[in-house]
């Protein structure tokens, strides 16, 4: 194995982490408010991720400058080429971390409900435009000799791309309900639990329909069959984990599931990085990757690094493990007025 390939596996582990990490992230942001009666369970949502989400947006930041670094010409290509969805998911994740910090600035209900729809826009337009980004991926972009996108905003939004969309968005509101039944216990873990059950099957029908398009008409690799076929398990444990309300393994097959499509969609396209409609203008893993001197000196940062890294981010979730519950969020000044007043704020 060359070194280029090597650097083509990592950055797909490191898409694979973002995605499952910040996935369940965009599920709590878009499931806040539903799941939310009132302000209480709000705080209780955004605590479960509160430690970690920052964190787990650390993923994205290395895969896009390990991109840049080991495959430059596919940096230039894709970023250019989708720059329309980048920058509005650029935007949403902006909107959405400060929205986290300012949320509880002011203690009054209208400030706090304008912070949480902000945190839900964040929320469901990444999860939606990542999977519009990758479908358009396995399909193949228009890209001339020169390497440059020419297809246009139009050529991204198709019937094949839109249903990506949506599976990465079915996928993290299951993933986020999951997560949140996982993270708290009593009555807001059985609603949680509840409405996992109710988005599992969906989830899956919607995963398995664009895998098949997929593999029937786009895929370059007949052996993304076998992910496809534990995708498939996958769903139906998630199913079956949620109907019987076990948590863990609900959480573990969809996260398991999330991995095996991230496999799905870079195995397809394997050996190039971003498949042209005509062939001979795709890049490719050869094409495409930076010098033999580079990527050398990047694969003895990434082999002292990465372990580092992975060590830490393991700690944080071990340290912040436990189950919250409504009554370890403690009042805010106003409800505490509110409720001496005889009143009841939202």
């Amino acid at each position: 194995m060359d070194l280029a390939t090597l650097w083509f596996i990592l950055i797909v582990v490191l898409w694979t982490g973002y995605l499952v990490l910040e996935g369940f992230d965009f599920g709590v942001g878009m499931l806040m408010r539903p799941l939310g009666r009132d302000n209480t369970d709000r705080r209780l949502a955004i605590n479960t991720i509160g430690p970690i989400w920052d964190g787990n947006e650390v993923w994205l930041i290395t895969a896009v400058g390990a991109t840049f670094a080991a495959f430059p010409h596919w940096y230039a290509t894709l970023l250019s080429g989708f720059y329309v969805p980048l920058l509005l998911i650029l935007v949403a994740l902006i909107l959405r971390g400060v929205s986290f910090e300012y949320r509880h600035k002011v203690d009054t209900p209208r400030w706090r409900e304008g912070w949480d729809r902000c945190i839900e826009i964040g929320s469901w337009v990444p999860a939606f435009l990542w999977g519009v980004i990758f479908a358009n991926l396995v399909r193949g972009v228009e890209i001339d000799g020169d390497m440059q996108y020419v297809g246009g905003l139009p050529a991204i939004v198709d019937p094949f791309a839109l249903l990506g969309g949506v599976v990465t968005l079915s996928l993290f509101l299951t993933h986020g309900a999951v997560f949140l039944a996982l993270k708290t216990a009593g009555e807001y873990q059985q609603r949680a639990m509840t409405l996992a059950a109710r988005l599992a099957v969906p989830s899956a029908v919607v995963t398995l329909v664009w895998l098949l398009w997929a593999q029937l008409a786009h895929s370059r690799n007949t052996w993304t069959w076998i992910p496809v076929a534990v995708v498939a398990a996958c769903l139906v444990g998630v199913v079956r984990a949620t109907r019987v309300r076990r948590e863990g393994w609900a959480f573990v097959f969809n996260a398991v599931a999330v991995a095996l499509v991230v496999v799905v969609v870079f195995g397809a396209i394997f050996p190039a990085v971003m498949p042209a409609v005509d062939p001979a203008n795709s890049l490719t893993i050869a094409n495409a990757s930076a010098s033999p001197y580079s990527l050398t000196i990047m694969s003895w940062v990434a082999l002292f690094l990465v372990p580092v890294v992975l060590l830490y981010q393991g700690w944080t979730f071990k340290v912040f493990s436990k189950r919250l519950r409504r009554e370890q969020i403690p009042p805010q000044p106003s409800e505490l007025a509110a409720a001496a007043g005889g009143t009841q704020t939202p």
